[in-house]
């Protein structure tokens, strides 16, 4: 099985951004109902002028520039605007690939992916030991699956989330193999942030062909933004023989097999953190925490944009800052137990709020793992984060780098950490954190 050649992904985006130009009629409804506009400065910007400048970079007539520029790099992912669009389209396509061409001009982050990789080894050596650092990071040759547990990149910086998952899959018998870590990149960095498209599509091919080697039915992603690139921003670039989804859809498939494995009530009373640019998700995660026995959702917590961090929520700051306060209000209110978390990225941000306001924060995957009588891992990286400096956590993190393979000066560590950590989250989603640590 292969993936089936069709153009390169710069023609792909090319043909796509002049499909998505010829269809939209410039009314500016999707400036309008954006969330981000009042904090983007755009207050006073002409809606139909603003998606304007957004059609002529998808046209290839120049750089995004003025509102239309703003507007862009403040998306944040919320989808707000696609129900609102009367003539069907995806704004938040548009815009994505508006993003993805204008990057071609010249990179805001040169070498981005190559400082990401480097994170992304040494925060998950700091945590594992060498057979679960084989298993996320140095997969065997492929073999034969039902399914693809498929991580990413990031998400890897924040294992236990992933174990708890595996967990979860094991309990159900799942046949899978594991996909992750910066050799199965899904190809978003490299062309929509470093603006190399012929290389983002390159690895983005290589990634579908790994997945089709193991001849999978499925392959479930864990990473939001590998499912947004994958699944709507680039769609169709490559015809593949699996169905791609995410892993909590595919957990509710199998609710009720899930509902009879468990064992152990948790009675705890949770507030859920989630995005509306994936609701679906969000109201995935929901229905999988009403049937853990003794747990009680009291509410969600509905943030704007996909995800946090740089690629979503904090593209939009003075916006993520209120609904952020609001959000931990919240959770520090009576009658709430726990925050809980979906994505790996919320988690780091939320664990790190949530440890400064004295509230507990877990991710969905603990709980699930509890109701079946198992043990969560643990969150290795906030206790690292929780001595509160450099050194002392570089001190904390020498044995498990040493088992791993890549030993160095604790003091060469303790300097490189400010940067590795703030890679996290792209745009200095750490920034407390490296203010309480200096």
């Amino acid at each position: 099985m292969s993936v089936q050649p069709q153009s390169d992904l710069a023609d792909f985006v090319v043909s796509q951004s002049a499909a998505l130009a010829r269809d939209c009629t410039r009314c500016g409804r999707c400036v309008e109902v954006c969330p981000v506009v009042p904090y983007a400065g755009l207050g006073r910007a002409d809606p139909a002028a603003t998606v304007g400048g957004i059609l002529g970079v998808l046209m290839g007539g120049g750089e995004l520039n003025g509102a239309a520029g703003d507007w862009a790099q403040q998306c944040n992912g919320c989808g707000a605007c696609i129900p609102a669009c009367p003539e069907g389209i995806n704004p938040r396509q548009m815009l994505m690939l508006a993003l993805t061409l204008d990057a071609r001009h010249e990179s805001a982050t040169p070498a981005l992916f190559r400082k990401m990789a480097r994170a992304i080894r040494l925060m998950a050596a700091m945590q594992l030991v060498p057979e679960d650092m084989d298993r996320l990071l140095r997969p065997a040759s492929p073999r034969a699956a039902e399914v693809v547990f498929y991580l990413g990149c990031n998400a890897v910086r924040t294992p236990h989330v992933l174990f708890n998952a595996m967990y979860v899959l094991d309990a159900l018998g799942v046949d899978y193999a594991v996909s992750g870590g910066p050799a199965s990149c899904c190809g978003i960095i490299h062309a929509k942030w470093e603006g190399e498209l012929e290389r983002g599509g390159r690895i983005t091919e290589g990634t579908l062909e790994h997945f089709a080697d193991m001849r999978p039915d499925k392959v479930l992603s864990w990473c939001p933004s590998c499912q947004l690139h994958i699944g709507e921003t680039i769609a169709g670039y490559r015809e593949v023989a699996f169905d791609f989804d995410h892993v909590t859809s595919y957990l509710v498939e199998q609710a009720d097999r899930l509902r009879a494995l468990y064992t152990t009530p948790v009675p705890l009373r949770v507030l859920l953190h989630a995005h509306d640019g994936m609701r679906e998700l969000g109201d995935n995660v929901t229905r999988l925490l009403r049937d853990v026995p003794g747990l009680t959702v009291v509410d969600v917590a509905w943030e704007s944009g996909y995800t946090c961090g740089g690629s979503g929520a904090d593209r939009s700051p003075g916006l993520k800052a209120e609904q952020r306060a609001e959000t931990l209000r919240r959770a520090g209110g009576e009658g709430i137990d726990a925050l809980v978390t979906l994505y790996h990225g919320c988690h780091r941000q939320l664990a790190a709020d949530g440890a400064a306001k004295g509230l507990r924060v877990v991710n969905f995957t603990e709980l699930l793992v509890e109701g079946l009588g198992g043990s969560p891992r643990e969150d290795a990286l906030e206790a690292l984060r929780s001595l509160g400096d450099w050194h002392a956590i570089a001190e904390a993190a020498m044995p498990s780098l040493d088992a791993n393979g890549m030993a160095m000066d604790a003091d060469a560590l303790a300097g490189l950490l400010p940067e590795v950590f703030a890679m996290a989250e792209f745009n200095g989603g750490l920034q407390q954190f490296a203010e309480r640590t200096g």
